[in-house]
């Protein structure tokens, strides 16, 4: 028989943010397996450590932290030695942030082994609902359309997206935060946005995006909601 892959979503950095099924499936298996920089501590390894059994086999897919980047051979090198492993009979947790299926690395580890060994899924709390928390700001009610928008994408493609939509979560800004900031005040909808930098990690702050708009060290792990009643509730 071969093991099992679990891709395991640990959250956006909270440690208490573990499912009970993510922290019980870490305990039982013999490899692990996790995105991490060229250099460096990886944020996934270091939001489950205390789970983590001891004695483990660990892969670090290390990869240059660039969005505009493929990642392709680390994926392929990453998907052939855990298939070494499930060949072997040994489970192996993959570690993701967030949600694994949710803008989630292990996408591309997914596609490489289902159908050729068994994979389960196991959850995590997404950014998107870790944010919205931290705000204080509920993302939709009633029959609200809610639109998710990476910010790298062109400015007029997420004009074209937010125009007439109830609510919208905007990822991954960065140094792509001025021109999201025009987009939104043109579409007046910049007095009804908030903003997040590293929800649920040791540097999270919030602060006003105007602000945040005019920095050019503004973090890629961030987030802004708008919703154009300003509040769900409205």
């Amino acid at each position: 028989m071969t093991g099992t892959v679990f891709g395991i979503g640990v959250g956006p950095g909270d440690p208490e943010l573990l499912t009970l099924k993510a922290v019980r499936l870490l305990r039982q298996v013999s490899v692990v397996a996790y995105p991490a920089p060229l250099s460096g501590d990886s944020l996934a390894r270091r939001i489950a450590a205390d789970h983590l059994p001891a004695g483990a086999v660990e892969i670090a897919l290390r990869m240059p932290f660039d969005p505009a980047r493929r990642a392709d051979d680390v994926y392929d090198a990453g998907a052939e030695e855990i298939a070494r492993h499930l060949t072997a009979g040994r489970d192996v947790a993959v570690l993701c942030e967030g949600d694994p299926l949710f803008f989630g690395s292990f996408v591309y580890l997914f596609a490489r082994l289902a159908g050729r060994f068994p994979v389960e899924v196991v959850p995590g709390v997404s950014s998107l609902s870790a944010c919205a928390a931290v705000l204080g700001h509920p993302l939709t009610a009633r029959d609200d359309a809610l639109v998710v928008i990476p910010a790298p994408r062109p400015e007029a493609e997420i004009e074209r997206l937010l125009t007439g939509v109830e609510a919208a979560a905007i990822m991954k800004p960065g140094r792509h935060l001025p021109k999201v900031w025009r987009v939104l005040t043109r579409l007046g909808l910049a007095q009804n946005a908030v903003y997040v930098e590293r929800a649920g990690q040791a540097g999270q702050r919030i602060r006003p995006l105007a602000e945040a708009a005019n920095d050019p060290n503004a973090p890629y792990f961030a987030m802004i909601l708008v919703h154009r009643r300003g509040k769900a509730w409205n």
